[in-house]
């Protein structure tokens, strides 16, 4: 039994799918103006791991994930560079995906972009109108009249009258009233436009998440996700608008990944305290990211650090020196173990990250044990039980060596690429053979302090980054 934390009854509840056995999901994607950034991997990551557990449940999920390709910000960052926004969104897209499969994220099952939907959103606009729920402004603009939905505010807890009285009227004198916001947006001068019913603009941000959602997964599905700092306005006027729209519940189950947090700020690109993902892979492998990213609670706030990037190093390093020499079996030649139990159980109580974590470091301990005991083949069974609950968490589907020779190594300031420690491997091999044992001991502790840790055996010497 699965139970999910749900934003709009604030308490976890047991998930029941529309359909048995299937699950509609939407999550809020990238607005791709610029390079994604941490904040972006946490959402990229997190909805990751719980469409993989869903999946491994045994449920069929349809993971619809969006892109946002117009918008105020990317006509914005276009012209500042002097290109046509396409270009810009194209190579921004492009960027996304290559970050994403480095961290090991799979494909949504559809990834919309709001381009492709705007005969959808004016059709939705057109039913708003048409039910008193909307209104064509003097100015070309269509906006969602707040009022006329009686329960604004039940995701975000947010009093309409309070949004009044903290508004100010004078910001938009085309809007009847200052808490209603926009559907369609008339095109300004030289600027991207479609035309519409209202004359020529483009959509407003809200109304394409529900259009696409709409589209793609029906009037009510059960799971839609995001970031926290979407709860609102985002969210709660998608809410408005489709249920405005088609007369019933939007979602049954609203999820909220928590923020990144650097000195104690959201990070994000307002605040210009963002580091993109690929500036951060460039120092840390991309799998002690995804780490760093999967070791906490899905809804839980994470502090970035030097620091703690680190310690996840050192943390996923444990989990692959337990596989280190070992050979798992065919997940299918390995029954259900207590390890498969305690991990589900784990999950199952709001996709808890952090728990199913501890059961791999138990179950690595318990595999180290039975290495030095000799039992290799409960060594092998069991690294047969870690790669596959490795795998729900998107960890340890790489070769050991792979892992421990990458060049980034655990980020801790490694300079040595693969082929220049193979090259001090070779020169240590010929001291010893004219038995310059000095020599080759000033190699090895060379290469120690460049944190290259050399292991010998009767096959050869082996490599690993510390």
């Amino acid at each position: 039994m699965i139970r999910i934390y749900n934003t709009l009854s604030q308490k976890k509840e047991q998930f029941k799918p529309i359909e048995p056995g299937k699950v509609g999901l939407y999550v809020c994607g990238m607005t791709v103006y610029d390079y994604c950034h941490l904040g972006h991997a946490r959402i990229l990551v997190a909805f990751d791991v719980i469409t993989r557990y869903l999946r491994h449940s045994g449920f069929d999920v349809n993971y619809v994930r969006n892109i946002t390709d117009i918008d105020d910000k990317i006509l914005r960052r276009a012209a500042e560079n002097g290109e046509v926004y396409t270009d810009l969104t194209e190579r921004m897209i492009a960027a996304m995906h290559e970050d994403e499969a480095r961290l090991g994220v799979l494909l949504p099952n559809a990834e919309p972009r709001a381009t492709a939907f705007i005969s959808d959103m004016i059709a939705m606009i057109k039913t708003l109108i048409a039910g008193d729920h909307a209104y064509a402004a003097d100015n070309g603009d269509v906006y969602f009249s707040v009022s006329s939905f009686a329960d604004y505010g039940k995701l975000s807890r947010k009093k309409l009258e309070d949004l009044l009285a903290g508004a100010r009227v004078d910001v938009e004198q085309a809007k009847r009233s200052p808490a209603d916001f926009a559907l369609w947006k008339a095109a300004k001068p030289d600027e991207v436009f479609w035309p519409s019913p209202w004359g020529n603009g483009r959509p407003g941000w809200h109304i394409e998440c529900s259009a696409m959602a709409n589209h793609c997964l029906g009037d009510t599905f059960d799971l839609h996700g995001g970031g926290p700092d979407l709860l609102f306005p985002h969210h709660e006027n998608e809410i408005a608008q489709s249920e405005c729209a088609t007369g019933h519940t939007f979602v049954n189950t609203w999820m909220h990944a928590g923020a990144i947090r650097v000195n104690k700020e959201k990070m994000s690109k307002s605040l210009g305290n963002f580091f993109t993902i690929r500036e951060i892979m460039e120092t840390y492998p991309a799998e002690v990211v995804r780490y760093f990213l999967v070791s906490s609670h899905y809804r839980s706030q994470v502090d970035y650090s030097e620091d703690n990037l680190i310690e996840s190093g050192r943390s996923l390093t444990k989990l692959y020196n337990a596989l280190r020499g070992v050979t798992p079996l065919a997940s299918d030649a390995v029954a259900r173990t207590s390890h498969d139990t305690l991990f589900a159980k784990r999950m199952d109580d709001d996709f808890n990250c952090a728990g199913a974590m501890a059961i791999l470091h138990a179950l690595a301990g318990e595999m180290n044990q039975q290495r030095r005991d000799g039992d290799e083949q409960a060594a092998a069974a069991s690294a047969t039980v870690l790669v596959r609950l490795g795998s729900i968490l998107g960890l340890l589907q790489q070769d050991p060596e792979l892992f421990f020779q990458s060049d980034s190594g655990s980020g801790e300031g490694n300079e040595l690429s693969a082929e220049q420690i193979e090259t001090m491997i070779q020169s240590r091999a010929d001291a010893r053979k004219t038995r310059d044992f000095a020599g080759a001991d000033q190699i090895r502790d060379e290469l120690l302090t460049r944190r290259v840790i050399l292991d010998d055996s009767r096959e050869g010497t082996s490599w690993r980054r510390g």
